[in-house]
C-alpha cells in the first residue's frame, strides 16, 4: 500500500510517501512544498494545489494521511492552514485518493506508543521505523512521514479487528 502523509501548512506543507508492506515501513519519496510569504495568499494556495496534484499524479497513492486540524493560539494561523489543508483534500478528492485525518495524539501513539511523546522522540521514532540514516528536514516533512506511518499502524488494526468481527460473526452462524 502506498501512503501519502501530509503536514498541513501554507508556509510549508510536509509530504511523505510511504510503501507499507507488513511489516516493513518503506520511505519512497518525501520532501515539503514551500511558498514564498510575500505571494498573495491565494496564488500560495494555488501553488499548494497544484503540487499536491502533481505530487499525487506521481505516486499515485491509494490513501492519503494528514493532520486533523486543532485550535492553537493564533485564529490567523488557524485559518490560514485551514484553508491550505483544504486545497489538499481537494486535490486528493478530485483524484479519488481516500482521505484519512489523525489527530497529533494519534500519530504520537502509533508511532512511539506514547501519546505524550516530544517532538525529538517522534522524529528518532521516525528515522528508525523508516531505516533511514538522518531526520528528514524540514520538521513538517518528519511530520508528514510520521503521518504516513500512522495511517498503516491504524489500517492494520482495523484490518484485524474487521478479521476478527468476521470470525465471530461466521463462528456463531454455524452454531
Amino acid at each position: 500500500m502506498m501512503i501519502m502523509g501530509v503536514d498541513p501548512g501554507y508556509a510549508i506543507v510536509g509530504f511523505g510517501f510511504v510503501r507499507y508492506e507488513p511489516p516493513r515501513f518503506i520511505p519512497v519519496e518525501y520532501g515539503s512544498i514551500v511558498t514564498r510569504a510575500g505571494e498573495p495568499f491565494d496564488k500560495r494556495l494555488e501553488v499548494i494545489f497544484r503540487r499536491t496534484v502533481e505530487l499525487i499524479d506521481k505516486r499515485k497513492p491509494d490513501a492519503l494521511s494528514i493532520e486533523r486540524l486543532y485550535y492553537a493560539n493564533n485564529a490567523k494561523t488557524v485559518i490560514g492552514v485551514a484553508e491550505a489543508r483544504g486545497v489538499i483534500l481537494l486535490a486528493a478528492r478530485l483524484k479519488g485518493v481516500p482521505i484519512y485525518e489523525y489527530t497529533p495524539l494519534q500519530v504520537k501513539k502509533s508511532v512511539t506508543g506514547y501519546g505524550q511523546a516530544i517532538k525529538p522522540q517522534m522524529q528518532e521514532m521516525t528515522r528508525r521505523l523508516l531505516c533511514l540514516k538522518d531526520i528528514p528536514k524540514p520538521d513538517d516533512t518528519a511530520d508528514a512521514l510520521a503521518i504516513a506511518i500512522c495511517h498503516a499502524q491504524n489500517r492494520t488494526v482495523r484490518r484485524r479487528l474487521d478479521m476478527s468481527e468476521y470470525n465471530y460473526k461466521n463462528n456463531n452462524n454455524r452454531k
